[in-house]
């Protein structure tokens, strides 16, 4: 069965390009074209997407506010914020409000694995975001583990985490199944009091790297 998929964005060209790329690819399935975040509100209900792709910057309701209003509605949903600016506060507010991926308008090509990749549980940031992310986040020096009772298993998880392997490649890597990995995850969200992945690679890069 098809991802099924919503793009958001107000520019008509550009969102009937990325349906046009995206559709290329049988394992995904535009199901609704938005022309703005509230649109896109609005309609997420009814139209019961896989993933979601939203431009940010847009006059009626902008991406990051969308995705905000979207997770508070649904708090597993997949969101993907695409836009041509590579900028630090938009990266900030992404991983903050708990957007699965961001990913620049030039890089539309590799689109296709970003939104299997979110689907499946990643977190996905283009190549020249990682870059980025550890000057981004305001980190604490010392990091203790055992002030959160992190086991050497836990950290190894959480390494992992951070650099976007999905539960199946971190099972490979670890020699572990992967119920054992979700359990791990579950403990480690709770230890920290974070409410998924998304999160856990904004603690990450915030306190420990």
């Amino acid at each position: 069965m098809a991802i099924k998929l919503m793009l958001v964005d107000d520019d008509p060209l550009v969102i009937t390009s990325l349906k046009i790329i995206l559709e290329q690819d049988k394992d995904i399935e535009v199901v609704k074209l938005c022309n703005s975040g509230k649109e896109a509100v609005d309609s997420y209900a009814e139209t019961k997407p896989d993933v979601v792709i939203s431009d940010i910057r847009m006059e009626d309701m902008d991406g990051l506010s969308a995705t905000e209003e979207l997770l508070k509605t649904d708090k597993s949903a997949r969101i993907i914020l695409l836009t041509t600016f590579l900028d630090d506060e938009y990266i900030n507010k992404a991983l903050k409000v708990g957007a699965k991926g961001y990913v620049l308008k030039q890089d539309c090509a590799s689109l296709n694995t970003a939104v299997k990749a979110v689907f499946g549980g990643q977190t996905v940031f283009g190549s020249k975001i990682v870059e980025r992310l550890p000057n981004l986040m305001n980190r604490t020096e010392s990091f203790k583990w055992e002030d959160y009772d992190i086991t050497p298993k836990e950290k190894e998880l959480i390494e992992l985490v951070a650099e976007g392997l999905s539960n199946k490649e971190i099972a490979d890597r670890m020699f572990l199944g992967e119920g054992t990995v979700r359990n791990l995850m579950s403990s480690v969200l709770s230890k920290l009091d974070l409410r998924d992945r998304t999160q856990l690679v904004c603690f990450y890069y915030q306190h420990i790297v």
